[in-house]
């Protein structure tokens, strides 16, 4: 069983702290608003903990399910806690004021970005960005496992990733460094555009051949 600290209580909050606990693993929830921690609990079922942004961090694995603004943020306000821990950046960096762009450098990522921030002994490890919450809580589209991309320097980090996404019902899928962060955050960018024009609805999913 692996320990999982989620920050953030909405939407992506609740798709991956369904798959964790799917898998049988602990989750811990931290909100900036601990009563939406503790209503979002009430909906999962398994071993949740919550409380707020700020206290202790009882995962091995990190996740910063809030809007990439708030994560390198969050991840200073850490600092030393996050020392040997892995650290999952699910966040896609779009300016939300155009829909048109994201606000990350050409030459970086959010995960990147991100991990400027982190400390020496943590491991960054990008996941996620590229399935939508609502298809998370099912794990599935069309009868079809989700595929978890994952990018990251840290081979041990993203194994342990791997195995929290496998556990859950879902099928993890190397896409290589985290430099390749840069590419999943544009293919999420691309999938979220794509919304509105194929009617999807926000339940649809990249899919690749097994």
């Amino acid at each position: 069983m692996t320990s999982i600290s989620i920050l953030g209580s909405g939407n992506m909050a609740r798709g991956i702290a369904t798959r964790a606990l799917a898998g049988g693993n602990s989750v811990q929830i931290l909100a900036r608003d601990a009563d939406k921690a503790t209503g979002l609990a009430k909906e999962l079922t398994g071993q949740v903990t919550t409380g707020r942004i700020g206290d202790p961090l009882s995962g091995d694995i990190v996740v910063l399910a809030v809007p990439y603004a708030a994560a390198a943020p969050l991840v200073a306000q850490y600092g030393d806690q996050l020392d040997g821990k892995v650290i999952v950046d699910i966040t896609n960096p779009v300016d939300f004021t155009t829909f048109d762009s994201l606000v990350t450098p050409a030459d970086s990522s959010a995960a990147e970005e991100i991990a400027k921030a982190a400390p020496a002994g943590s491991s960054v490890v990008k996941a996620f960005n590229t399935t939508f919450a609502g298809t998370l809580v099912s794990g599935q589209v069309a009868g079809q496992p989700l595929d978890v991309l994952i990018a990251g320097d840290d081979e041990n980090a993203k194994t342990a990733v791997a195995g929290v996404a496998e556990a859950g019902g879902l099928r993890p899928v190397d896409a290589g460094p985290l430099r390749r962060a840069r590419q999943l955050e544009h293919a999420g960018f691309l999938h979220m555009t794509l919304q509105q024009p194929l009617g999807t609805g926000f339940a649809s999913a990249l899919r690749f051949p097994s």
